[in-house]
């Protein structure tokens, strides 16, 4: 199974990377991932990459399309992967069905974690960290026994910048922008997949599990609503 990962911040792909990855024996593939093993293993594309990353810029997509194919060709992708990161647009995903039509493959799904950017708000803007021993609570689904203070240490708990409402709130409409056309791509191919990711954690990897241990039957339910 070819696979492609895709949810706004806090939606829980992390998770369910590591479940899908571990039960399916397949490689995950983050696109940070990608650009750190090109630049150690110090190919032409990674050493592009590196320039771009060192000035802060954004690493451009022939650059980024490169690396992907580079990565895709490698033996543990033979039977399939976790693509988590990447595409970003829809040149990328345009780009991504060339390398898997040169591969002789192609994309079997999109899984799309989907939870509402409110309650994600709620998710990422609740964490909490000990000032001191750097300790991490959230205000939902761990809180402190004392409010602010560090149960292990007894330091200050603090918010960190990128957890603010106002960063988060922007972190939120910048990534729905940007997978709104993708989504809209995906579902036009009739791959994309929908999981309701407001659920605990072991139903959402059910409703997943579901999906791929169903494939490519035709009993899936191609979503036409995301």
């Amino acid at each position: 199974m070819n696979l492609i990962l895709m949810g706004l911040p806090g939606a829980g792909k992390g998770t369910q990377a590591e479940r899908i990855t571990i039960k399916y024996s397949l490689p995950h593939i983050s696109t940070g991932d990608m650009f750190r093993q090109a630049i150690k293993d110090g190919t032409a594309l990674g050493k592009q990459a590196k320039a771009f990353m060192d000035k802060g810029d954004l690493v451009p997509d022939e650059v980024t399309i490169g690396i992907v194919r580079e990565r895709l060709v490698k033996e543990d992708c033979k039977s399939g992967f976790l693509l988590d990161g990447f595409p970003r647009t829809v040149q990328q995903a345009e780009a991504l069905d060339t390398i898997m039509a040169e591969r002789g493959g192609k994309i079997d799904a999109v899984l799309y974690i989907d939870v509402d950017p409110s309650k994600l708000m709620k998710r990422l803007t609740g964490r909490r960290i000990c000032s001191k021993c750097g300790a991490t609570y959230h205000l939902s689904f761990n809180p402190p026994k004392q409010t602010g203070i560090c149960d292990k240490c007894g330091g200050e708990l603090k918010q960190r910048k990128d957890d603010s409402e106002a960063t988060v709130h922007e972190r939120l409409q910048v990534n729905t922008k940007q997978q709104q056309p993708l989504i809209a791509f995906y579902r036009d191919k009739r791959v994309l997949k929908t999981i309701n990711g407001d659920q605990p954690i072991d139903q959402v990897f059910q409703n997943v599990s579901e999906i791929l241990e169903a494939f490519p039957g035709q009993s899936v339910k191609n979503d036409r609503q995301a």
